[in-house]
C-alpha cells in the first residue's frame, strides 16, 4: 500500500510551506510518528512525523523548494517493498512532463556518490528558444564541471535556480515549453520579460513572480531565507543586504527565527551596531598589518572549482606525511625517437607524440615492481590495488587543475597511453569529464614541465600514496664516461620528483620506486613502441 505524504496546513492563512531539510532519504525505512522533514511556513518552522511505518519509496519535493499546502511531497509504502534507484545517464539531466507541453529541467545525478551540484553559469535565459543538445547550463559538483544540455527543443520559460547557488539532485532549476506546448499557447503570452531595471529590483526581492507561479528565490548572496525568517526582516525593515550580515546558526548556516531575532534586539539596543565597528575594525586591523594599507585590495571570489582544489589541497596535507624525492634522467633515447617519428605518428596515428606516455610507461612498469606503490591507506589496513587507475593532472584555463585517470593504464602500450591521454586532458578542457574520469585513481603523474618548471614538489591526490611530478626536458652540460675518461657532453635532462605518503612508503621504497622510472626512461625499449 502507498501513503502519499502532503505539505500540511499549519493555519488557516498558511497556503503553502517550504521544505527545510529531509531527515531521511529514498528507500529508508521510516517509522510512525518518526521525524522524516522539517517545513517553514510565513508563521512558524516545524518538524513533521511519518503517518505510516514503512518505506520512503519517493521524495517530490526536494530541500528549499516551496509548494502550496496539500500537495504531495513525498510516497511511503507500508508493505516494505524495496526501492530499485535507476543509474542515471550523465550529463543528460533527468526531465518530467507536466500538461504534455512542460519540461522540468532538474539537477542531473553525476554519479552514485554525488548528492548535489552548483550552477555555475546559465548560457540561456528566460524566453530564449533552446534546441535539443544545446547547453542550458553549466554545474559543478565535488567531482566535476560540466555542461547540461537541453532534452527538448522549445522556449525556456522559468529559472528557478540563480547561479552560484547549490541545490540537490532532482531539484527542478528550470521549466521548457515544448514546440507542441508554444503552438497551442503562444509564448509572448506567457513569458515575462524582464528589463534590467525589473531584474535589478527583482534581485532585492525574496519572491518573483514567473508565468504566474509565486517561487522562492534566494537573495543576492545565494542564502536560502525561510519564510518566517523573511516576514520578521520586512516587518524589521531589514532589507537583503543586511539580512546577508547576521550570522546564522541553522544547516549550513541558514538564518533561523532565533538568529533574526536575536540581531533585532540586539539592533534595538544597539549591541548589534557595536557588534559591526568591533568586526570591521578586526578586519581593518587584519588588513593593515598585512599590506600597511587597507586601500587598494580587490576581493575576488573564488569560483568553485578553486575552492574545491582548496579543500582538497588542505585536505591532503592534513591526511598524509608528504615527503619529497627528485632524480635526474637522461631522456636522449626517447628526445631522439620523438624528432625523428613525430611526424608520422601525426599523420598515421593521430598521435601528438610527447613525453607523457613514455613516462607513464615507466611508471606502470615501476607500480607492477612495487605494488605498494600502488595502494591507499585505510585506518590501519594498507589496500594494494591489484589495477592502475593511472591519473593526469590536467590545467583548466583561467586558473584550475583537475586529476581524470586513466582506467586499466598497465593494459595499454605507448600508443595507447597517448591517445587515452589526449582523450581525458581534451575532456577536461572542455567540461566533458564525468565523476568515474576521476574516481578511484590509484597513482598520479603531474606535468608541470609544460609551464618551464625544471621540478616541484606535488601534493598527493587523496586518497593514493604517490605522485609523480615531471620537470621540463632541457638540454644542458652533464659528465658522462666515454671510454674510461670523462667528457663533457649536451644532454636533454630531465628532473622527475616523487612526493610519497611517509605513513606507508619509506625513504627506500620511494628511492627505488624512482629509480626504476629513471633505468626504463633511459634504456626506453623502443621496440614497443
Amino acid at each position: 500500500m502507498k501513503i502519499n505524504v502532503i505539505m500540511p496546513q499549519m493555519g488557516e492563512s498558511i497556503t503553502e510551506g517550504t521544505i527545510i531539510k529531509w531527515h531521511k532519504n529514498k528507500g529508508d525505512s521510516v517509522k510512525k510518528d518518526e521525524i522524516i522533514y522539517e517545513i517553514s511556513t510565513d508563521k512558524v518552522d516545524t518538524e513533521i512525523p511519518s503517518p505510516e511505518s514503512g518505506i520512503l519509496s519517493d521524495i517530490k519535493v526536494f530541500e528549499n523548494e516551496t509548494v502550496p499546502v496539500n500537495t504531495v511531497v513525498a510516497v511511503i509504502s507500508t508493505n516494505g517493498e524495496a526501492v530499485k534507484e535507476e543509474p542515471a545517464e550523465a550529463p543528460v539531466p533527468s526531465t518530467t512532463q507536466v500538461g504534455g507541453d512542460i519540461v522540468e529541467v532538474q539537477m542531473p545525478k553525476m554519479g552514485e556518490s554525488i548528492v548535489e551540484g552548483t550552477i555555475i553559469k546559465w548560457l540561456k535565459k528566460v524566453g530564449d528558444t533552446v534546441k535539443t543538445d544545446e547547453i542550458l547550463f553549466e554545474i559543478s559538483t565535488d567531482k566535476v564541471d560540466t555542461e547540461v544540455p537541453s532534452s527538448v527543443d522549445g522556449v525556456l520559460t522559468e529559472i528557478l535556480c540563480n547561479e552560484q547557488q547549490t541545490v540537490p539532485v532532482g531539484f527542478i532549476v528550470a521549466k521548457i515549453m515544448t514546440s507542441t506546448g508554444l503552438r497551442k499557447q503562444p509564448v509572448t503570452e506567457n513569458v515575462k520579460v524582464v528589463t534590467p531595471k525589473e531584474e535589478a529590483a527583482a534581485s532585492q526581492s525574496s519572491e518573483v513572480s514567473v508565468l504566474g507561479n509565486k517561487i522562492s528565490q534566494p537573495a543576492a548572496d545565494d542564502r536560502f531565507y525561510s519564510p518566517l525568517v523573511l516576514n520578521i526582516a520586512k516587518k524589521e525593515g531589514i532589507d537583503f543586504s543586511e539580512l546577508a550580515q547576521i550570522p546564522g546558526t541553522g544547516l549550513n548556516g541558514r538564518l533561523s527565527k532565533k538568529d533574526i531575532l536575536e540581531y533585532v534586539a540586539d539592533k534595538k539596543s544597539g549591541k548589534a551596531e557595536q557588534k559591526k565597528i568591533a568586526s570591521l575594525s578586526e578586519v581593518q586591523s587584519h588588513e593593515f598589518a598585512r599590506t600597511g594599507d587597507s586601500s587598494g585590495i580587490e576581493i575576488i571570489p573564488m569560483d568553485n572549482t578553486r575552492q574545491k582544489i582548496l579543500k582538497h589541497m588542505v585536505n591532503s596535507r592534513d591526511t598524509s606525511v608528504h615527503v619529497t624525492a627528485i632524480t635526474e634522467v637522461d631522456m636522449s633515447k626517447i628526445y631522439n625517437f620523438i624528432n625523428q617519428n613525430k611526424d608520422s605518428f601525426i599523420k598515421n596515428e593521430n598521435i601528438k607524440l610527447t613525453y607523457l606516455p613514455f613516462i607513464s610507461f615507466a611508471v606502470i612498469k615501476a607500480l607492477r615492481e612495487f605494488p605498494l606503490m600502488n595502494a591507499s591507506v585505510d585506518g590501519n589496513n594498507i589496500l594494494q590495488k591489484k589495477f592502475v587507475n593511472l591519473g593526469i593532472a590536467v590545467a583548466v584555463e583561467p586558473n584550475g587543475l583537475i586529476v581524470p585517470n586513466i582506467k586499466n593504464a598497465d593494459e595499454k602500450n605507448i600508443k595507447g597511453l597517448a591517445k587515452a591521454i589526449a582523450e581525458i586532458g581534451f575532456k577536461a578542457r572542455n567540461k566533458k569529464l564525468v565523476p568515474e574520469d576521476v574516481m578511484n585513481g590509484t597513482f598520479s603523474i603531474t606535468n608541470y614541465g609544460v609551464f618551464g618548471s625544471l621540478f616541484g614538489t606535488p601534493i598527493i591526490n587523496q586518497p593514493e600514496v604517490g605522485i609523480l611530478g615531471v620537470g621540463a626536458v632541457t638540454k644542458k652540460p652533464v659528465v658522462i664516461e666515454l671510454e674510461g675518461s670523462d667528457v663533457i657532453a649536451i644532454k636533454p635532462m630531465m628532473y622527475l620528483s616523487l612526493s610519497h605518503d611517509h605513513r606507508l612508503v619509506d625513504g627506500m621504497l620511494g628511492g627505488k620506486f624512482l629509480k626504476s622510472i629513471k633505468d626504463t626512461l633511459e634504456n626506453f625499449d623502443l621496440n614497443m613502441v
